[in-house]
């Protein structure tokens, strides 16, 4: 059985909502600026603490999707605050989303371009041991090449 929530839960539970929409829409804001300037160091030391505002945000969601009378009986200028942080929380995320997936296949174009050039590079240069241990002939369709994808 569940307990009642009083008066204070819900100001409790609605001032966190607040905080961690806010902490969330700051959080976006700073990492789709580093996306756009291409600032991937910042974009990876965001990550830890995006992981664990995504988690506040899904708990704090899911609490008042539990108890949604709790916001039908709020105040309509509170209601219309947290609709607006809510929007353009979602136009941030939307943005989040572009511009990730965007850098991703950005990232994938060039190391694919990169793969070819060694490929090409390396189908020309290549050589093998014969099995006298001299250089022989090479099928160089079947070269396996290396690529460190942290470059």
């Amino acid at each position: 059985m569940e307990k009642e929530l009083t008066a204070t839960d819900v100001q409790n539970k609605l001032t966190d909502y607040k905080d961690i929409i806010a902490s969330f829409i700051n959080l976006l804001q700073t990492e789709n600026q580093a996306l756009r300037d291409y600032n991937i160091e910042e974009v990876g030391r965001l990550y830890e603490h995006k992981v664990k505002t995504v988690g506040a945000y899904r708990s704090i969601v899911a609490f008042f999707i539990k108890h949604q009378e709790l916001l039908a009986e709020l105040p309509a200028e509170v209601r219309s605050e947290l609709k607006s942080m809510t929007q353009q929380l979602d136009t941030l995320m939307k943005e989040n989303d572009i511009l990730l997936k965007s850098k991703m296949e950005t990232s994938q174009s060039v190391m694919d371009s990169i793969v070819r050039l060694a490929k090409m590079t390396n189908k020309s240069n290549a050589t093998a041991y014969g099995a006298e241990g001299s250089y022989s002939k090479v099928d160089n369709s079947k070269n396996s090449i290396a690529v460190n994808r942290t470059l």
